[in-house]
């Protein structure tokens, strides 16, 4: 039962017992009756108005808890005069004052985190209680569809609360940090995908640069007197007038053949050092494919490689720096080539819609445990190998700012893809 019911039933209770008491008891005195009677009815009037009094203030808390059980912070109640009342608005009405703006600044602050999360540079994955992805942003959502594999071979088996650094695809490189926080008293977990391949690249260049010209220096200061010496040694010809001396003369010539070798490959190494900005201008890709692979034909022909072209009749201008893509094209149709050991096809396309070239190669494809170290300074698969082309051909496009990647898809599928944009 209602408290407002139980007051309503005592003040009924009261005044009939009243009524039927003075009935009795005063029944032989009208005048007293009389005045008892009035006495009860000011009695009645006076109870309904302290009533009044007293059930609206728990009126105005029904009502107030009614609008916070809505969320509806937007009631306010009016002052009735009555100060016990009007405390309990006052409190009432700044309560609601200030949940008002603990909203509003929570739904600011959500919308500025939520904007945040969608715009930022940074992959970031929101997982639920169960560890599936419940918000991704879109960063995240392209590097994910990059490399579907990323989340399930790399992040889950991360401990919270560490780091790692991931290189993808032998080119791109991203931190990724695995780490938690609290929702309604449980643990979440948040992933963070920050991509720092310009950053790995330029601290990569900085540091093979610096050993380049120290070996450089120092090979060249080593080479050039000593091949001084002997060519002005093998010039004496009364020092090689016996034939006991020929095999000398012979070890000579080599070694200074071999000084010669050392030299280029020195070079090899300082010409990724000095790629210089790209001096771009209209060049018809088309024409420079089919110009680099007749130069290319004699190397291809030896290991019967044939080529193919699936290339637009017409030209196909783009901006670029005719040399330094010339060069990129010759190593990575070189590489191709290599990989075929004996007897196959390269194949270029150009997909004008898409903006695209390929250069597919029927060879033995890139081995999965290479993947992580392709276009890496100084590696090679090869025996005699320097680790340089796909490095310099890496520098190159990426001079150019032209998205690429090197992908084995399947036996005999090889692609080098370079978005023309």
């Amino acid at each position: 039962m209602k408290l407002k019911t139980k007051y309503i039933l005592f003040l009924v209770i009261l005044h009939l017992i009243c009524l039927v008491m003075s009935f009795f008891i005063f029944q032989d005195n009208k005048v007293v009756f009389m005045l008892t009677e009035v006495f009860i009815i000011i009695s009645v009037l006076i109870s309904l108005n302290l009533y009044k009094q007293l059930i609206l203030p728990l009126t105005y808390l029904r009502q107030g808890i009614s609008a916070i059980k809505d969320q509806d912070f937007n009631v306010k109640f009016l002052f009735t005069g009555k100060k016990e009342v009007d405390e309990l608005v006052d409190v009432y009405n700044r309560m609601i004052d200030e949940l008002r703006k603990e909203r509003t600044r929570q739904q600011e602050q959500h919308f500025f985190l939520e904007k945040l999360i969608q715009t930022s540079p940074t992959g970031i994955i929101v997982l639920d209680f169960d560890g599936q992805i419940k918000q991704i942003n879109p960063k995240a959502t392209a590097v994910l569809q990059v490399n579907p594999g990323l989340l399930s071979n790399h992040i889950q088996d991360m401990d919270t609360g560490t780091a790692r650094t991931i290189r993808m695809d032998g080119l791109h490189t991203f931190k990724i940090q695995k780490s938690r926080f609290m929702d309604r008293g449980f643990e979440r977990i948040f992933v963070m995908m920050e991509e720092v391949t310009a950053e790995i690249f330029e601290a990569e260049k900085n540091v093979y640069s610096k050993v380049i010209r120290m070996m450089a220096h120092e090979v060249n200061n080593t080479v050039g007197p000593v091949n001084s010496i002997m060519n002005t040694a093998l010039a004496q010809q009364h020092l090689w007038l016996n034939e006991a001396d020929d095999q000398l003369k012979s070890a000579l010539k080599i070694a200074v053949d071999r000084n010669q070798n050392l030299n280029m490959f020195m070079r090899n190494f300082a010409d990724l050092v000095k790629i210089p900005m790209a001096k771009k201008a209209q060049i018809d890709i088309v024409g420079l494919l089919k110009s680099v692979s007749e130069l290319m034909f004699f190397q291809a022909n030896e290991k019967q490689v044939s080529f193919k072209f699936n290339l637009p009749d017409q030209p196909y201008l783009i901006m670029a720096d005719v040399e330094q893509m010339e060069q990129a094209l010759i190593n990575i149709i070189k590489n191709a080539i290599e990989a075929i050991e004996n007897g196959g096809f390269i194949l270029f396309t150009i997909d004008v819609n898409k903006k695209i070239l390929e250069i597919t190669d029927s060879g033995k494809g890139v081995a999965k445990e290479n993947i992580g170290q392709l276009f890496s300074p100084f590696f090679s698969t090869k025996k005699d190998g320097q680790g340089i082309g796909l490095t310099l051909v890496r520098e190159i496009l990426l001079n150019h700012g032209f998205e690429f990647s090197l992908k084995t898809f399947g036996e005999k599928d090889t692609r080098f893809t370079i978005r023309l944009m």
